[in-house]
């Protein structure tokens, strides 16, 4: 019975740890993004679109 209530202690542990270890991955991820204004970024589309055959 020990076995089991070890069991369940460690699932419970997981079960909420897990998650917020997802939400800190997830934000140091989106503090971490590059931004830029709308011209740089129509520069930066157009300049991973242009395939050579114009």
């Amino acid at each position: 019975m020990a076995g089991f209530g070890l069991a369940f202690l460690l699932f419970a542990l997981f079960a909420l740890v897990a998650p917020l270890g997802l939400y800190y991955l997830v934000r140091a991820e989106r503090d971490a993004r590059e931004t830029m204004d709308r011209d740089e970024a129509e520069r930066a589309a157009r300049r991973d679109t242009r395939d050579g055959r114009r």
